[in-house]
């Protein structure tokens, strides 16, 4: 026994010996090493990347501080990428001995990075291109992937910083930004940075404060202008036509950590006084007073997910997203939306200034509360689900904004817009000598539009799920938007109460005003089916089933035969490009035919004709004034022009 502790406290003495010994000798040659280390960046810098990495000075001061002078990365027959004059930093010596790299303090002293992107390039792009070295039959997994790399992120932020005279530039074809760091502080854990931020014609400084804890892995850090003013992102507005900007944002990370071989990250983000222009998203500005983010984000080996137990906050709306990805045999996606029981003018008054501005005025009393469900594989992309249930009580609107849902049960003027352009007034209603009631069009056309157009319109409640699921479905397999779901109450509200603008905005309020329109029953599937006939387009400066059946036929919508409703269906999603599916003023081209031929046989099958309906059925004629246009050189359209009745018109 006595032998054995005499033999393993030799054996720690060598060991220990050894240790000294590679301390010693990694502290005598530590500059030897340090130079071979640059050697090797600079090699590998310049055989990947076509750069060149040159220091002018390297050397170690003491056995853990670094001092490095005239540091430069400078791309191959481009401009530099980084400069820096002077910098001091310190490494954790046993991280350093299995091979990695954590700082503990950091000292820069005037230098920059810079992108710069030219017509002929730019002096980043080489660092962008993938390497394609992926390995066959290897499957990441994605905890132990995003822990290794938020660990590396954390190790080389340093627990002690100062930066003084460090810019971060950005110029693109010209569109100049430059981040100037006059002041950057990490001390004790606490963070204080002055930035200068400029471009060609905007100048603003910028504050970020806090607490930052990177070996922990905690920070809570503020966003802000020190001057109590609007932070105003620079760049945006000249690269996307993008106009934003914030008073403050506050971003929090409580926890990154693996548990059981998960990787759990938690905290939250909020923002104040958002301001958003794009006209994309909305005609006037976008303002979100406040908003809040309780995240919960988990990773598997083979899933990534935001925890229902998240929050996503908007002014007074709060709801619980959960959102998942999983990739094992199948890919599956997976959307869950919650909002709690609220109030009814809680949500109103907390809809986004300028994204709503149809609502501002409207007044409800009742409460509701809303649950999504979607998910999507895509190996089953016919089984996809699509579940959105709002469960009012009481909902009742008492007050209408802008958007004056009750004027459509009542005589009304209808201007339609074209191109932004105000068309001429329309009065919908019996003054009108061109109106024609319901009961007074033809039963064909309102069997052919409906079939065509909306098969369901009398028994959906404005939207109706199955076409959405098949839209979603079809726009995920094409990657683009290739299909929607549009119903006749959605195209009715939009022609009514809205425009034809391709925003966001217009697209979130027809939703909101179909919803409305059609649950309150505010007015019958009649009179919207009658209005619909009566403002929509058939054709250059024709609104109205009056007036098309004469433009085209000189009738009477009630004398209109099975084939001329049918030409009359066909046109509605294109009625200026009419002339695209006709040969002449009697013969349908062959894609035309095909569809008529299709819908025809869709009739028959849902009994919504018989063969004594065809009776008489003569061919077309176009015979009113539209017989001018086929004359004029024919539109150059194919068969996929006709059947766009599946497409979304957004």
């Amino acid at each position: 026994m006595k032998i054995k502790r005499q033999k393993v406290k030799l054996f720690l003495s060598i060991l220990g010996a050894l240790v000294l010994l590679g301390v010693v000798l990694l502290f005598v040659f530590r500059d030897t090493l340090l130079e071979q280390v640059i050697h090797r960046i600079d090699t590998k810098m310049e055989r990947e990347y076509q750069c060149r990495f040159k220091i002018a000075k390297a050397e170690f001061k003491g056995l853990t501080q670094l001092e490095f002078h005239q540091l430069s990365l400078v791309p191959k027959e481009a401009d530099t990428l980084v400069r820096i004059n002077e910098l001091k930093t310190s490494v954790n010596f046993w991280k350093l001995l299995v091979g990695d790299i954590q700082l503990g303090q950091l000292e820069i002293n005037k230098g920059y990075i810079q992108l710069v992107k030219t017509k002929n390039g730019s002096n980043y792009e080489a660092f962008l291109r993938s390497k394609k070295e992926k390995k066959e039959n290897t499957e990441v997994n994605y905890a132990k992937l995003l822990h290794k790399i938020t660990s590396k992120l954390f190790d080389l932020v340093p627990t002690d910083m100062r930066v003084t005279g460090f810019a971060c530039k950005l110029n693109d074809n010209g569109n100049k930004v430059v981040f100037d760091f006059s002041e950057l502080a990490l001390a004790d854990k606490k963070l204080n940075t002055l930035i200068q931020v400029s471009s060609n014609d905007f100048s603003q400084e910028w504050a970020v404060t806090g607490f930052a804890d990177p070996r922990d892995r905690k920070a809570d850090l503020q966003f802000f202008n020190p001057k109590n003013d609007t932070i105003q992102l620079p760049y945006l507005d000249k690269k996307f036509h993008l106009k934003t900007g914030f008073t403050s944002i506050r971003f929090n990370v409580e926890k990154v950590a693996m548990e059981s071989g998960e990787l759990h990250i938690d905290g939250y983000s909020s923002i104040q006084g958002l301001r958003i222009n794009h006209p994309k998203v909305a005609k006037k500005d976008v303002i979100i007073q406040k908003a809040r983010f309780d995240y919960r984000f988990l990773i598997g080996s083979r899933f990534l997910a935001l925890d229902s137990t998240s929050t996503m906050q908007l002014n007074r709306i709060a709801c619980h997203p959960y959102i998942a990805y999983t990739n094992e045999t199948d890919k599956v996606y997976a959307l869950k939306l919650k909002i709690p029981k609220m109030k009814a003018q809680d949500f109103i008054e907390s809809l986004p200034n300028g994204l709503f501005r149809h609502f501002q005025g409207m007044e409800a009393s009742g409460n509701f509360s809303y649950a999504l469900h979607f998910e999507y594989n895509n190996h089953k992309p016919n089984a996809i689900i699509f579940d959105s249930k709002l469960q009012p009580e009481g909902l009742k609107i008492t007050k209408y904004g802008e958007a004056d849902l009750n004027k459509i049960n009542h005589e009304f003027t209808y201007r339609a817009i074209d191109k932004g352009v105000p068309q001429r007034p329309i009065i919908v209603g019996t003054s009108n000598p061109n109106y024609t009631p319901l009961d007074q069009i033809s039963p064909y056309l309102q069997k052919c539009v409906l079939t065509s157009e909306d098969p369901s319109f009398f028994s959906h409640r404005g939207f109706i799920n199955e076409a959405f699921k098949q839209s979603i479905a079809k726009n995920i397999r094409t990657k683009k938007f290739a299909r929607g779901a549009s119903t006749i109450s959605m195209q009715l509200v939009k022609n009514v109460f809205l425009t034809r603008e391709k925003t966001l905005s217009r697209k979130l309020e027809e939703i909101l005003l179909v919803y409305i329109l059609e649950n309150n029953r505010i007015v019958s599937k009649e009179r919207m089916l009658e209005v619909y006939f009566n403002i929509i387009e058939w054709g250059p400066d024709i609104y109205g089933i009056g007036e098309a059946s004469r433009f085209y036929f000189n009738k009477l919508p009630q004398d209109l035969n099975v084939n001329q409703c049918l030409f009359l269906a066909g046109i509605i999603p294109k009625p200026k490009g009419f002339m695209s599916r006709l040969e002449n003023s009697e013969t349908f081209k062959p894609y035309a035919q095909q569809h008529n031929d299709f819908l025809m046989r869709l009739m028959f099958k849902r009994n919504l004709i018989t063969a004594n309906d065809t009776v008489g059925n003569f061919a077309l004629d176009i015979s009113g004034p539209a017989k001018m246009y086929l004359k004029q050189k024919p539109i150059n359209n194919t068969a996929n022009d006709s059947l766009s009745l599946e497409e979304f018109d957004f």
